[in-house]
């Protein structure tokens, strides 16, 4: 495995230091500058822990101490103190044709033997007719949430 030399700047460091001591910061953030600091084998640094210590104080693994290090090397700081954008998409379950027939669905009898449907059942009804592969009952609460609150709604009167 390649191993990655950590070398701050003084201004760095003190950017470090600013960032772990004071402010607020995200938690990930104060995290990686701590790595950092630690793993700094500058002239400016009186003392270079081991991974394992750091590892061990820090309480994360060897594994994040050596991205932590690559991502320094190779992109520098800044890529170290700021969140990676998410590359994950999101596709939405429930679209208007669903939709009007979740809604259709709610406002018809509920099966016999219940008052009214349960986010439970609906699921298991859109599912039953094949509307869809699965759905969870808490994206139907959504679906049903965002609609009745889009559709005029008054609060008072």
């Amino acid at each position: 495995m390649k191993r990655y030399k950590v070398t701050l700047t003084q201004e760095e460091r003190q950017d470090l230091e600013a960032i772990s001591s004071k402010g607020t910061h995200a938690a990930q953030t104060v995290l990686n500058a701590l790595i950092l600091l630690a793993c700094d084998e500058g002239k400016f640094q009186k003392q270079r822990s081991i991974n394992e210590t750091i590892a061990q104080v820090l309480n994360v693994s060897m594994k994040t101490i050596d991205r932590v290090k690559k991502r320094f090397v190779e992109d520098g700081l800044d890529a170290v103190l700021t969140r990676k954008p998410s590359s994950r998409t999101f596709h939405p379950r429930v679209d208007g044709d669903l939709e009007a027939r979740l809604i259709a669905l709610s406002c018809s009898e509920p099966p016999v033997g219940y008052k009214r449907w349960s986010l439970r059942m609906l699921a298991d009804k859109v599912v039953e007719l094949e509307y869809v592969d699965q759905i969870s009952h808490e994206t139907i609460r959504q679906a049903l949430k965002k609609t009745s609150s889009s559709h005029g709604k008054s609060k008072g009167g």
